[in-house]
């Protein structure tokens, strides 16, 4: 029993290690995703299977520290935005398999939200699309294949803004706010590993550097708020990440975090909200965001 517990904390320290290299291989944000259970895992066999008296503990207190550290990063203890700030938005991704939207569109009707930002809107959901777009002033969709990602705004848009990355990652179009103009991006990327999200990502970052003014970025990472890719994204657009790390993917069977689902700002202030998922397996947010003058 005691090998096999030291077995499980060489594992869990072995990956914990890992998820710190995202910027050498896409596995290490893959396995960021799970840092914090893999924290508690890693401290908990170390202490069971006895590395040493001068070992176990130091590296305990490290795991347990770093677990403190995200379970603080996941609470946002700003004030609220005077007046909910400049823009309201809400992020969803509808996932392409989901049946039935009209939960989906009550809900955002009573929300009212500023500029609504939707991932894998698949065939089924443009009739969706089609509706909220009709109580919006703009609206922008890029279709992949059969799904694709949709961007519905209160706001009027900049003749000849659009943007649909090729092969595909993001929708972007430029609205006029009451502070000046401002770029909405909304975002859909694959899995790090074994998927090809550095490459996809390494595609979208030029596109995303052209981008002038301020910008607003929300999405489905498919990638935790610490990881490589966060990073690269926000760097490249010139963003920062907005509230809490609330979880937003899938109802787990067991306690895991996965906040995998952002949104991401000039300047980065703002407050982040965990709406319900409803058909989806992603959970919708709702920001309210300040822009900058």
């Amino acid at each position: 029993m005691i090998r096999l517990v030291s077995f499980i904390a060489t594992g869990a320290l072995a990956g914990l290690a890992l998820s710190y290299l995202g910027a050498l291989h896409p596995v290490g944000d893959s396995l960021a995703v799970f840092r914090v259970a893999l924290l508690a895992g890693g401290a908990l066999a170390v202490i069971w299977t006895g590395w040493g008296a001068w070992l176990r503990w130091p590296i305990a207190a490290i795991c347990c520290g770093l677990i403190v550290w995200h379970l603080v990063q996941r609470s946002d203890f700003r004030e609220p935005l005077p007046g909910g700030g400049d823009v309201t938005l809400y992020q969803q991704n509808l996932w392409r398999f989901a049946q039935g939207f009209s939960d989906v569109y009550d809900h955002l009707q009573a929300m009212n939200p500023d500029i609504i930002t939707l991932q894998e809107v698949s065939h089924q959901h443009r009739p969706l699309f089609s509706a909220l777009a009709e109580d919006y002033e703009s609206a922008l969709f890029c279709p992949v294949t059969w799904i694709g990602e949709a961007i519905i705004s209160r706001f009027p848009k900049v003749p000849g803004s659009d943007r649909c990355s090729a092969p595909d990652g993001f929708a972007a179009m430029q609205v006029v706010t009451p502070k000046g103009p401002v770029w909405i991006v909304s975002v859909h990327l694959h899995w790090p590993w074994p998927r090809n999200q550095a490459e996809q990502v390494t595609q979208l970052l030029p596109q995303l550097a052209e981008l002038e003014g301020p910008v607003i970025m929300a999405g489905d990472f498919n990638a935790v708020a610490w990881s490589y890719t966060l990073r690269r994204m926000a760097d490249a657009a010139g963003v920062r990440r907005v509230g809490g790390h609330l979880h937003s993917f899938g109802e787990m069977p067991v306690p895991m975090h996965l906040g995998i689902d952002h949104v991401l700002v000039t300047k980065g202030e703002g407050r982040l909200q965990q709406m319900p998922r409803f058909a989806s397996d992603h959970f919708g947010l709702w920001a309210e965001l300040a822009l900058p003058d």
